[in-house]
């Protein structure tokens, strides 16, 4: 059974293969799940991080702005863009995730699918997000 961690791997390899092949959400999912396997529960978890993601990217993307210093959302490296706005879902729509979960686990995808700084910086967005709404939940 796959873990949380895993989980939200395959929800961003989905939300990679919508994005860069503009491709449908549920092909992909289909697709996803044909070859993961896991529980119906996990499943779940994936489709909610991909169609919550994809449904909250403009107000995601409107709250990440302001913080990229010198940066446009457009101009960050796919994996980067699309992990603060599934962190951004997560942070504002998945309450029952304890936030700093929610951006290590972000931090460590970062670290394994993109730059060398990617972590860093990821940590940086959604750490400043994480404080902006005020006490930490769970922890």
């Amino acid at each position: 059974m796959p873990t949380r961690r895993m989980a939200r791997e395959l929800a961003l390899q989905a939300l990679f293969s919508v994005e860069i092949g503009k491709r449908p959400p549920g092909e992909v999912l289909d697709e996803t799940f044909a070859h993961a396997g896991g529980s119906s529960e996990q499943r779940r978890f994936i489709k909610e991080l991909v169609y919550g993601t994809l449904e909250h990217a403009g107000e995601s993307d409107r709250e990440i702005g302001p913080l990229l210093q010198g940066w446009t959302i457009e101009r960050l490296p796919t994996i980067d863009r699309l992990l603060l706005r599934m962190g951004m879902f997560e942070l504002h729509h998945r309450p029952q995730t304890p936030r700093p979960v929610v951006v290590n686990e972000a931090v460590e995808l970062a670290k394994k699918f993109s730059t060398a700084d990617s972590g860093r910086f990821v940590n940086g967005v959604l750490s400043s997000v994480m404080k902006g709404l005020g006490a930490h939940n769970g922890a």
